[in-house]
């Protein structure tokens, strides 16, 4: 069974080029039928153009300037742009919005999303400056990445799957950061490669 997971991402994109990249190297039976971007100078839209995959751009502020309908209307109109392609889930591979218990109410779909840090540590924004920043003050030697359910609290849905990355302060970092992408990259691509049908009950977690 192939997979529609629509891709949500609000930068760079390097976690949705390493999932097509696997797609064209046979390593997922992923389609990716919809890239959706919030910020339309993300480099992950050229990405999926590039790779022939169709791309939209919601961006939230028509809704919350003066006399918008506010964020719960633009989280219903983002779930709707998705409904449209007939998703099995959707990825989250950096996308910056929190998104309410309306879009997940909304979008009818498991929604799963890539995190750079360990469960129960680290929630929100900037988590691989700030796991750096407590490694440089002693605070802590180790840290990683997990893909995970997305419920209405930020970053602390059912895990699905985790890889530890250990901080080498004498390398730099650079190189931390580099660390950080490669395990992001790989988690993502054996958390998709064992995703076989619409409900996340059904992911194998050995």
């Amino acid at each position: 069974m192939t997979l529609r997971l629509p891709v949500m991402i609000s930068g760079h994109g390097s976690n949705l080029q390493a999932v097509l990249d696997a797609i064209e190297q046979r390593r997922l039976e992923v389609e990716i039928p919809l890239v959706v971007s919030n910020r339309r100078a993300a480099y992950g839209l050229e990405r999926a153009a590039h790779a022939g995959v169709p791309t939209h751009y919601a961006p939230l502020r028509p809704y919350t300037r003066a006399g918008g309908e506010g964020r719960e209307a633009y989280d219903r109109a983002l779930a709707a742009v998705l409904r449209a392609v007939r998703p099995d889930a959707i990825l989250l591979a950096g996308f910056m919005h929190v998104l309410s218990e309306a879009f997940l109410q909304s979008v009818g779909v498991p929604v799963i999303n890539l995190h750079p840090a360990l469960p129960g540590q680290l929630p929100g924004v900037k988590a691989i400056e700030r796991a750096w920043e407590q490694a440089c003050a002693g605070q802590r030697h180790e840290t990683g990445v997990m893909v995970h359910e997305v419920v209405p609290e930020i970053d602390a849905g059912p895990v699905l799957g985790t890889a530890t990355v250990a901080i080498e302060i004498s390398k730099g970092f650079d190189a931390f950061k580099q660390a950080m992408h490669r395990a992001e990259h790989g988690l993502l691509i054996d958390v998709l490669s064992r995703y076989k049908t619409p409900s996340l009950s059904s992911l194998e977690t050995t």
